[in-house]
């Protein structure tokens, strides 16, 4: 015979096993939603327009630049100091900072292999003229190809790591100072391409439902799955937040303001396509290594007006605050922003995508945890990375 407690926990659990079935079955469509989120990690790719994105020793050297300061001639400036790694690659800025503020958010560096254009605004089609822009911007490093290419001269382990890389004495070589510049952006470039990051809790149920597992037996907050269908469904977020990296990589109108510091206005991909055409470092001019790009039709400059990339959603429960103009402070923000204000999409042939999301203020919560099931285990911090002996240090050693 059942104590009443028993009888009641007996109640509850036959009235809600019908709900709780309800909320974790998956239709057919959100299943296929799901798995075109992965798999993950992608492969290694190389780049075709950089010869040494894969090669180990331009990759040692990349890093060992990216961590140093001598590359600005204020001298204590350098990559990292926007794009740290104990911030998840970013600064925790509205607005980036360098020898003065920029224009934009910082960007988290991860997962950078999957993009082919760069910046807020796409104002760079390749990794290694994104890391040219800093180097000889004003308001950021402020250097030059005549001081970068000294850099050379002064540490001896970096001359020898580019010899090794790119074949050629980097102080006393025949190539041209800017040349020494483009190949400094290659190795930062190949080093960047390495900043991928890991598997998450999504991954893992993204991978049980294509295996056919039943979701009731996944380990995975019944919130977070509430909000994952939201996200493949109704809310229609996978229409820009699409793929394996949970960006498609172009350019939207989100309903964000285009404005610098919300006084200045800021024309976003126009913008940005002025300044890539303009750029001798783009992949039509002369530093590409692999073959010349076939010419792409424009949108109209009405369309770019206001649009921005897509950033990727791994981690961005640790890359706060959001936006291109860091005006939003919280995910939370995000969301609710989202729900009040259905952003706008521009118009262009390789992307037809729906003019209006349906996200509601109460999908917040849900859609929250499961943006939180998008962190790999080590979060925010990412660590120093350790440097390679390499043959170069060995030299060094005996030498001294």
């Amino acid at each position: 015979m059942r104590t009443p407690a028993a009888c009641l926990a007996w109640l509850i659990c036959l009235l809600w096993a019908p709900l709780a079935a309800q909320t974790q079955a998956l239709s057919a469509a959100e299943i296929r939603g799901i798995a075109s989120l992965g798999p993950w990690p992608p492969p290694l790719v190389s780049d075709p327009s950089n010869r040494v994105s894969t090669n180990i020793d331009a990759v040692e050297l990349g890093q060992r630049l990216f961590f140093d300061s001598r590359l600005s001639p204020i001298g204590y400036i350098g990559c990292v100091s926007c794009h740290q790694p104990d911030r998840a690659w970013t600064d925790r800025l509205p607005r980036a900072h360098g020898l003065a503020n920029v224009n934009r958010n910082t960007q988290s560096l991860n997962n950078l292999l999957l993009q082919h254009r760069f910046g807020w605004v796409g104002a760079s089609d390749s990794l290694w003229m994104a890391s040219v822009r800093p180097i000889l911007d004003a308001r950021e490093m402020d250097s030059n190809p005549a001081h970068v290419r000294h850099v050379y001269a002064r540490e001896p382990i970096y001359g020898c790591l580019y010899q090794r890389a790119f074949g050629a004495d980097a102080v006393k070589g025949p190539a041209s100072d800017e040349r020494v510049l483009v190949d400094t952006a290659k190795a930062l470039a190949a080093y960047m391409s390495t900043l991928v990051t890991g598997r998450t809790p999504f991954d893992a149920l993204r991978d049980a439902v294509v295996q056919g597992q039943p979701v009731a037996s996944i380990d995975y907050p019944p919130a977070a799955l509430r909000g994952l269908k939201v996200f493949v469904g109704r809310g229609r977020c996978i229409a820009c937040h699409a793929g394996a990296n949970l960006s498609d990589g172009a350019f939207h109108q989100t309903g964000v303001p285009g404005f610098v510091a919300q006084r200045v206005p800021d024309n976003g991909l126009a913008d940005g396509q002025q300044q890539l055409r303009a750029s001798r470092f783009n992949l039509g001019g002369p530093h590409n290594d692999g073959a010349k790009p076939r010419p792409r039709a424009q949108p109209e400059p009405s369309s770019q007006r206001g649009a921005f990339r897509t950033p990727s959603l791994r981690n961005v429960a640790v890359t706060a605050p959001y936006m291109h103009n860091g005006s939003l402070d919280s995910l939370r923000d995000v969301v609710l922003h989202y729900a009040s204000t259905p952003p706008r999409v521009v118009p262009k042939a390789e992307h037809a995508l729906p003019q209006a999301m349906h996200v509601q203020a109460s999908d917040a919560d849900d859609l929250l945890a499961f943006l939180q099931t998008l962190t790999d285990t080590r979060g925010e911090n990412r660590g120093l990375p350790l440097a390679r002996v390499t043959a170069c240090d060995m030299a060094g050693e005996t030498t001294r």
